[in-house]
């Protein structure tokens, strides 16, 4: 196997199956990645992770070159004997996390100069140390560095900016080991202007990448601005090559870009969401917080099979929430995951038996309903 393989099956309209075969095993597309930023999805160990049915997770480069370093990761067997996780692995190349420190960085052509969040440190993070610090962590696919354009921004800033993006990828890719079943993806910038996000995705395209990001979004501008931004940058991207969403991540949202042509999600919603006592569900999202839930014997989801809607009533996950247990964290955050993971495999089923419209309707219909019934 020469890089990644992106074998693309069953169409229906836009939305698409595949399958992404890499070192580290195949993926059934479209999937969601559960976020471990630090080699760790928040409140649950892998084991449950892929319990929940997930098969690929996101960690991040930024967090895990400041701790606990890429060089001792690389020591201690790579990332997916680090974090006891054998599937595919794809981490982010920490250029959102480092545009979100501000004042603490300074961009220029060479890279990114910042001062570490944990203590302060000066660090330089440029294409070519961004694509070593993956391949030490042994990132099945690695992204390359770019800058997150600013929301709200000028054209002219705009423009600069992902130009700017479009040389570090060229820098990237010379810089990427190539391995047979690891590959690299670009990231299209570009902020919310359709000529600049053409031209992005032309560039990207020129240099060639194993998969192609849509990123800078997620930043402010809400599903209407996102789904504009997809309408017009996924028609120049390449049909043979996965498409991936960064940061999207509402169960709406993600149908929605499913449908716009998406094929890779990732977002820390549901495990932030499961920290924080929402659920999401059938019937849409619940807060656990709640008085409404205090005598309430259902389960979240009636027809959710996870440990929590199994074994646990709304009642006494309020309780937990309430009192701030650390199982509320586990067990809201293992639902979450699972719905997510329930949420594709149906997405999936529906782009196989060509009625993905019709799924699309019914559910939104369905979260439209609410959690209506009574006690």
């Amino acid at each position: 196997m020469s890089g990644l393989a992106f074998d693309l099956g069953t169409t229906d309209g836009a939305a698409r199956l595949g399958r992404l075969k890499t070192a580290h095993g195949s993926v059934d597309t479209p999937v969601f990645m559960p976020v471990g930023t630090a080699a760790s999805v928040k409140a649950m160990t892998s084991e449950a992770v892929a319990e929940t049915g997930a098969r690929m997770i996101l960690a991040n480069t930024y967090h895990l070159m400041l701790r606990p370093g890429a060089e001792r990761v690389a020591a201690l067997g790579g990332l997916h004997r680090f974090m006891n996780w054998p599937g595919p692995i794809l981490t982010d190349s920490g250029g959102y996390q480092v545009w979100s420190l501000a004042e603490l960085r300074t961009i220029t052509e060479e890279g990114v100069a910042f001062r570490s969040h944990v203590d302060g440190r000066r660090h330089m993070l440029t294409p070519e140390s961004c694509m070593e610090i993956q391949r030490l962590l042994d990132s099945t696919v690695t992204m390359v560095l770019d800058e997150c354009t600013d929301y709200p921004v000028k054209a002219e800033e705009a423009a600069r900016s992902m130009r700017l993006s479009l040389r570090w990828a060229e820098r990237c890719r010379e810089a990427f080991v190539a391995r047979p079943g690891y590959g690299l993806f670009g990231i299209v910038q570009g902020g919310m202007y359709d000529d600049l996000r053409a031209e992005s995705a032309e560039g990207l395209k020129a240099i060639g990448f194993d998969g192609y990001a849509i990123g800078g979004l997620s930043v402010g501008e809400g599903w209407p601005t996102t789904s504009k931004v997809l309408e017009a940058t996924v028609p120049h991207l390449p049909a043979d090559r996965p498409r991936y969403l960064m940061g999207v991540g509402k169960p709406e949202d993600i149908v929605g870009a499913v449908a716009r042509g998406v094929d890779l999600f990732d977002c820390v919603l549901p495990t932030r969401s499961g920290r924080t006592g929402q659920a999401f569900t059938r019937r849409g999202p619940l807060n656990l917080r709640n008085a409404r839930h205090a005598e309430d014997p259902r389960p979240m989801d009636v027809d959710c099979g996870c440990p929590a809607c199994r074994s646990y009533s709304r009642a006494y996950l309020h309780h937990l929430v309430r009192a701030k247990e650390i199982l509320a964290s586990m067990l809201l955050t293992w639902h979450n995951l699972h719905y997510y993971q329930e949420l594709m495999v149906g997405i999936r089923s529906a782009i196989r038996e060509g009625r993905f419209a019709a799924f699309a309707e019914a559910f939104a219909a369905e979260q439209a309903r609410g959690d209506i019934e009574p006690v």
